[in-house]
């Protein structure tokens, strides 16, 4: 009895990740449309002066330069593959928490189709949270493997 509760448990936890990640993503999704028709490096200028940043900072102008190109075209763009992208997280997530068989193969599927990337993005710029990204999941990927394999029909 103990090994099921720890087997439910740790599909929970991932599953809670998952479901924070999906609804932090909705959040962004849904903030990134009430900028629409709005001057975004103006809204970037006014947030920089709330937070008494140094708005001469080298990535603060790097930033107010990379939004001065972004367009509502491309904000709906951006919201749009966020909000697809929080709908996986979210299935993923609701999936493993109700202990569901497809959600630790979608997961699996998922996260290890995006690990090449990661892999890829850590060579090309390392650094420590990129690492730790790729860290946590391989070890998402490892686990519900070994899981699936320990348990390998529920009922």
């Amino acid at each position: 009895m103990p090994e099921r509760r720890s087997h439910g448990s740790g599909l929970r936890l991932i599953g809670a990740f998952k479901i924070l990640k999906g609804l932090a993503l909705l959040a962004l999704g849904i903030g990134a449309l009430k900028l629409l028709h709005k001057d975004l490096a103006a809204v970037v200028e006014h947030w920089i002066n709330i937070f008494q940043v140094d708005p001469h900072s080298h990535y603060i102008q790097l930033l107010l330069a990379k939004l001065s190109i972004v367009d509502d075209r491309r904000l709906k763009e951006l919201s749009a593959g966020t909000f697809i992208y929080s709908a996986v997280f979210l299935t993923e997530g609701v999936g493993l928490a109700l202990g569901k068989r497809w959600a630790e193969y979608l997961t699996i599927i998922s996260t290890a189709s995006l690990l090449p990337l990661e892999v890829y993005e850590l060579a090309k710029h390392t650094s420590i949270g990129k690492g730790i990204a790729l860290a946590i999941n391989l070890a998402v990927v490892a686990y519900l493997i070994l899981e699936l394999r320990r348990y390998p029909k529920r009922s």
